[in-house]
């Protein structure tokens, strides 16, 4: 069965605040503060990727200011006075073509709010964050209706009209009759799997 279409590029922000590895301390918390984002993207060359900055990178100056006890690792943080200093890496990326799902997965893997997104090469191309994932959800429950009916309904073996789709508030009814039983899970897969997606109800009967 065919899948829905989204992906990262269609939802995230191409607009993006960044920074370079010698960027000061005290700028970045201040970009974060404007911008009211969570993380910076640190750059370096052409717009390539090499680390991320975040709130959590940043609070090691506030959590060590009183104490030599912690993770030494954190406590050089606490040091840092550039973002190339602050950042962390390897960062996580993600690709513009891959689909919300892998985003959505990476994002809850990693323990992350935000994605840069990222070409071939590693060159930024924009961010995607949590509530960018959920814009999806945001449908009409007609544009909706209409992808199941055109996209997955009209590849199976059935009658016009065989097959009724309803959606209300995401959540989609599909009524009817189907050739076959062994279509029936295939089908609510296939429905399940459509962008904006709440959940589903089956009122199928087969032949």
């Amino acid at each position: 069965m065919p899948e829905s279409p989204f992906t990262v590029s269609d939802v995230m922000t191409q607009t993006v605040i960044a920074v370079g590895r010698d960027a000061p301390f005290k700028e970045v918390v201040e970009l974060i503060d404007q911008w009211k984002v969570s993380a910076l993207p640190v750059l370096e060359g052409e717009g390539r990727v090499v680390g991320v900055v975040s709130e959590a990178d940043l609070l090691a100056k506030e959590e060590f200011r009183d104490t030599e006890e912690g993770d030494p690792a954190e406590r050089t943080k606490a040091g840092a006075v550039t973002a190339g200093e602050l950042m962390s890496t390897p960062v996580v990326t993600v690709h513009a073509d891959a689909s919300l799902a892998e985003a959505a997965r990476i994002m809850a893997r990693r323990h992350v709010k935000r994605l840069p997104v990222v070409d071939s090469v590693g060159i930024l191309q924009g961010v995607v964050s949590r509530s960018d994932l959920l814009k999806v959800f945001l449908r009409d429950d007609e544009e909706i209706a209409e992808e199941i009916r055109h996209v997955i309904l009209s590849q199976l073996p059935v009658t016009t009209g065989a097959l009724t789709v309803s959606v209300a508030e995401g959540v989609v009814t599909l009524g009817g009759a189907l050739p076959d039983r062994t279509l029936v899970p295939v089908v609510a897969r296939a429905v399940r799997a459509v962008e904006g997606v709440v959940d589903i109800r089956l009122d199928l009967t087969h032949r």
